[in-house]
């Protein structure tokens, strides 16, 4: 069950861990078509001839996964969603179909916004991981979330 926060209730130490969600060939090449037509997101016959040895998942499509990780399958939602500002993504192994993706990460840092009292900035520090525990991407992100207008007068915890 899913529950709605506001940039009040998150504290930094927080911790996110997203449900699995497995990566398939047709999810792959889709994404590849639409976004990234490299033949080795595409071509499972020539993306044996890559230096991948085979169909890899485009690393944006590992990226957006992650942020659907965070907003779909952690089990909270953003009050008014929430926008990225800032991001440093870093990609370390390749993603395969039939991979299991899941996402851990914590906030490492809150800050209100100076001209806003209405959001504050969170950054969120992730691992996307594949079945076997391994890291395939890191990612940082710094993002925009609202405050709950209850609380606004008070500091948020951490």
């Amino acid at each position: 069950m899913s529950r709605i926060i506001y940039f009040d209730d998150l504290t930094v130490g927080q911790r996110f861990v997203s449900e699995p969600e497995v990566v398939t060939e047709e999810s792959i090449i889709r994404f590849a078509r639409d976004a990234d037509p490299q033949y080795f997101h595409i071509d499972p016959f020539t993306a044996t001839e890559s230096v991948f040895g085979g169909l890899i998942a485009s690393g944006w499509q590992t990226a957006a996964a992650t942020v659907r990780h965070l907003l779909e399958r952690c089990g909270v939602i953003f009050a008014g969603g929430v926008v990225g500002v800032d991001a440093t993504v870093s990609w370390k192994r390749p993603v395969r179909p039939g991979d299991r993706l899941h996402v851990e990460g914590e906030i490492t840092s809150l800050r209100l916004s100076a001209s806003r009292p209405e959001r504050g900035f969170a950054t969120f520090d992730s691992k996307t991981l594949d079945g076997a525990g391994r890291v395939v991407q890191t990612l940082q992100a710094t993002m925009m979330i609202n405050r709950d207008s209850s609380r606004r007068e008070s500091p948020p915890a951490g």
